[in-house]
């Protein structure tokens, strides 16, 4: 079948690894220069040439609005999800940029992962010439907070890029193999991921070379990028004040600014003062010396941000920090000082840092293409999905099928009916989120079962939901009594808003208690529908003449005083209303059982009645 490499397709670098068979230790494959790195960026050269790594990033300084970098921060999503971050980037997005992000180089137009299989390609070359075979299968990693349709655009730019994409893994999980950690018999192990563009934390038990995530969250908007923005912000803003030049009209000059503030970022990891020199043309030079008390109060926003979903990761896993046996750094970004000292705060031990924060997710992927290839039999993998799915049911309800922290592959199923007499169709919509109602979830996908009139509540609908390894869903919809059925394979066309990503699961705590009403007066209302016109049906049937008038009046007034109360958003009220009228109906129940009963016993003898 050939060898699996495992990839890093990371924001800021991106990394191909292998196992070496005889001693089992994963390598990152260095290209001819020796260097590991490939910077994430890619550029069209005026003649239509398309360069990646290096050289593209040295044109990010004379021919940025050709240069594309951070890509992976565009990927499954649409415009208005990056509109505010599109600001900062030097290239121009399409106009008819909406559901599929569209980037223009020069003269040809890239989506996001067109750009990314770019990359994906160069790696796959390095791969080739380092084997001296052709490469077509990898593992490629993905933050563990990626929602459906960024999984999808990744596995995309692999096959683009010619590669098939045996799995989709997380990269905090990723980097726990790295770790070496399986050699513990067992282990609650915290994953600190800060990358360029994205924040993850992974909570993992291991139990006997049994790997489970116990619990992810995270950020997608969050990570080494937003820390080089803000710097290069407040540089641009003192030269505006000191030279009267604004860089934001130059977005060559900008990028120069923006790569002197990153080499003065990273002098602070190691030094306690670093200096941003930046010549203004024809103006002089701007300099700033930047002490890293300074540093550290102008980022600690940004960091503590990282916290809280750390925090519901715990709440999540059910664990208190204490209870953390290892805690590990993956990211580029942990390199900074004030992360380390933030996580080992929180947790209350040392965080992992030996490996290259830079290449220890890599190095996991290679541990997985490895177990997929058979060479590490003694080992698993199990990641989870990070946000609940589930359908939409009568009165805008979510009734949730896969809950968040499931552990994938998944899959489950959930029996459901029609609500009304003689529908033709039952529509299926697949929403994703922690609300309980449709309205405050997100909607992934939408398609409409056909099945056969009959009464109210006879159909039984198989709904079926089954995420694949890589955390791809499809849900399918089937008729028992028919064996009609459909299915689809949820590929959102875009992904969750930053705001959605980030705080859906804080909704869903903040707003419980009315998310819990607003059910209860669904569930209300339709049970209350539900007896309402099977009562105005009992009442026209033949057997309800039995009925004492002042019985049949008494029905009639808790019938109508049913109908008021489903006037109100009183659940509490109409529960009540539909229990009177349960109990007033009790006389017209058994005469219709009376009636069906002895039909179906006219004309049998005793001994053909099974009792």
């Amino acid at each position: 079948m050939g060898r699996i490499v495992g990839i890093d397709l990371g924001t800021t670098y991106s990394l191909v690894a292998y196992t070496e068979p005889q001693t089992g230790q994963p390598r990152c494959l260095p290209d001819e220069e020796g260097r590991t790195l490939l910077p994430s960026v890619v550029s069209v050269d005026p003649d239509g040439t398309i360069v990646v790594g290096w050289p593209a990033r040295d044109r990010l300084l004379k021919q940025s609005e050709r240069t594309v970098y951070s890509v992976k921060r565009l990927m499954g999503k649409g415009r208005g999800d990056v509109e505010e971050e599109l600001k900062l980037f030097p290239f121009r997005i399409a106009p008819d940029s909406e559901s599929v992000i569209k980037i223009r180089l020069g003269e040809k137009v890239f989506t996001p992962p067109e750009i990314s299989a770019f990359i994906l390609r160069e790696l796959k070359r390095r791969a080739e010439k380092f084997f001296g075979e052709e490469t077509t299968r990898a593992v490629i990693t993905v933050p563990a907070y990626f929602n459906d349709a960024q999984r999808q655009a990744t596995k995309d730019a692999g096959r683009i890029a010619g590669l098939e994409v045996e799995r989709l893994v997380n990269e905090p999980t990723a980097a726990s193999l790295a770790y070496g950690l399986d050699k513990h018999q067992r282990a609650l192990i915290a994953v600190y991921d800060l990358g360029g563009g994205t924040f993850d934390i992974s909570l993992l038990k291991l139990e006997e070379g049994l790997f489970k995530v116990q619990s992810t969250n995270g950020d997608t908007h969050l990570g080494g990028d937003d820390i080089d923005n803000l710097l290069a912000e407040k540089a641009r803003a003192e030269i505006r004040q000191q030279f009267k030049r604004d860089l934001a009209e130059a977005p060559d000059l900008y990028q120069s600014l923006r790569q002197s503030v990153i080499a003065a970022k990273h002098e602070l990891s190691e030094k306690t003062s670093a200096t941003i020199r930046f010549a203004v043309p024809g103006q002089g030079e701007y300099r700033r010396e930047v002490a890293r008390a300074e540093f550290e109060s102008w980022i600690a926003p940004l960091i503590e941000r990282t916290l809280a979903p750390c925090k519901m990761a715990l709440k999540d896993a059910g664990v208190k920090p204490e209870q953390i046996d290892e805690v590990v750094l993956v990211g580029g970004s942990t390199r900074i000082p004030l992360v380390r000292r933030r996580v080992e705060e929180l947790f209350g031990r040392k965080p992992h840092a030996e490996l290259n924060p830079d290449e220890v997710v890599a190095l996991g992927a290679a541990l997985q293409a490895r177990i997929l290839e058979g060479g590490l039999k003694d080992m698993l993998l199990l990641d989870v999905t990070p946000l609940s799915l589930g359908i939409e049911t009568m009165g805008g309800a979510v009734a949730k099928i896969i809950p968040r922290n499931a552990t994938i592959p998944a899959s489950a199923s959930e029996m459901f009916t029609t609500y009304a007499d003689k529908q033709t169709g039952v529509e299926i919509h697949v929403v994703q989120g922690e609300r309980e109602l449709v309205k405050d979830c997100r909607s992934l996908a939408r398609f409409t079962l056909k099945v056969p009139p009959q009464p109210a509540g006879l159909p039984r609908i198989e709904v079926k939901f089954l995420i694949d390894a890589n955390g791809i869903l499809s849900v399918t919809a089937r008729d028992l009594r028919t064996g009609e059925e459909r299915s689809v394979e949820v590929k959102p066309s875009y992904g969750l808003t930053d705001e959605e990503v980030e705080g859906m699961i804080l909704e869903s705590i903040e707003w419980a208690e009315a998310d819990f009403a607003a059910v209860q007066l669904v569930a209300a209302r339709n049970e209350a529908e539900a007896v309402r016109r099977a009562t105005a049906k009992a009442l026209g049937e033949e057997q309800a003449q039995g009925l004492a008038p002042d019985e049949r009046q008494q029905i009639e007034r808790a019938r109508t005083a049913l109908e008021e109360a489903l006037k109100t958003d009183d659940y509490k009220l109409i529960r009540q209303r539909l229990e009177e009228l349960n109990q007033a109906t009790h006389h017209l129940a058994e005469l219709l059982m009376d009636t069906a009963v002895q039909t179906a016993l006219k004309g049998k003898r005793t001994d053909e009645v099974n009792l």
